[in-house]
């Protein structure tokens, strides 16, 4: 129960933080014209979001990453493995954040479509070059369970097959967060319900410092969407998409739960599936498409819903797989 209150307590501290920086990062972000350029080819609704304020996932990283270090100084310091772990997630999210921020530079700089961040192939190769590091950490260094049964209440070992199996865990998940962020709000509430569902199996399971660290992420995502609910003062940008989806991935390896991924983060990874088979259609039929458009939710904004009730109507389908994921978890 005390560390319950306090991991709440630490997402209170961390959305308050948040909120108060986030006005002077947005005239940081103006003052230096930083605004999204949106594609041609999206819904028409989407061009009145040209120039509006991007790189917006500094806003919930620098909190996190601060309140990390200086609630939980004394551990990360000390000898015990258990405090230092939570240095991987947040490198996690410090090299991803990274390797975003250098995308997005280039996408604003980029003036033609064709120049317009980095190239796919050397964005997924170096994806997974960190991804494969992360995943030997997680292996070898940390010792994580490496898959846990809930049903069975079980541990097993993958053996060979661990760092492979992460590896891809992590790089489609950065992913599938990445493709899910492109309407007002839904990236960030879907991820904050998805580390909320993490934060409490890691609470049960007595990794205190994991489950600080998700529900202080959870607070500075609240904080981060009172700022990106719609009409959008800032846009999370690459930034804060690509490290989301990683450190999600890597939370829940930490776990030894990540069979449960799939189910909790249901809405990116049907973003991602929908992007991988509008592709591999259009290019099986030679030009024939099988959604409107992808990722997903721009489907469902051509089929006429407007954007607030794909959002809502995304975030329900979403909280309601998170807490049938953490159910099975507790089981």
């Amino acid at each position: 129960m005390r560390e319950s209150a306090y991991a709440l307590a630490l997402a209170g501290f961390s959305f308050m933080l948040t909120i108060i920086w986030g006005e002077p990062l947005l005239r940081i972000l103006r003052h230096l014209k930083i605004g999204e350029q949106i594609r041609v080819d999206g819904p028409q609704t989407h061009i009145m979001k040209t120039g509006t304020p991007t790189l917006g996932g500094v806003l919930f990283i620098l909190p996190v990453l601060l309140i990390t270090l200086l609630f939980n100084a004394a551990s990360l310091l000390g000898l015990t493995m258990l405090g230092r772990s939570i240095f991987l997630p947040m490198g996690t999210m410090i090299v991803f954040g990274l390797l975003g921020s250098i995308d997005d530079w280039k996408k604003l700089r980029g003036k033609r479509s064709e120049e317009r961040g980095l190239r796919a192939r050397s964005k997924f190769l170096i994806q997974i070059f960190l991804s494969i590091v992360i995943a030997i950490g997680l292996q070898f260094v940390l010792q994580v369970p490496q898959i846990f049964l809930p049903w069975m209440n079980r541990e097993f070992t993958l053996g060979i097959w661990y760092v492979p199996i992460a590896t891809l865990l992590i790089v489609g998940f950065s992913n599938a967060v990445n493709f899910t962020d492109g309407l007002d709000g839904l990236a960030g509430l879907i991820s904050a319900t998805c580390f909320a569902a993490f934060g409490m199996i890691a609470l049960l399971q007595g990794q205190l410092f994991l489950a600080r660290f998700c529900f202080t992420l959870v607070g500075a995502l609240f904080g981060f969407l009172w700022f990106n609910v719609h009409p959008a003062l800032l846009i999370m940008g690459d930034v804060g998409s690509l490290p989301l989806g990683a450190t999600l991935a890597v939370v829940a390896l930490m776990t030894g739960q990540w069979l449960l991924l799939p189910i909790i983060a249901v809405i990116p990874l049907s973003e991602m599936v929908s992007v991988v088979l509008q592709v591999g259609y259009f290019k099986l039929t030679k030009g024939k498409r099988l959604f409107k458009m992808a990722p997903l939710h721009h489907h469902f904004e051509l089929l006429g819903w407007s954007e607030t009730q794909v959002v809502q109507r995304f975030w329900l389908i979403g909280l309601l797989a998170a807490i049938l994921g953490a159910a099975i978890a507790i089981g």
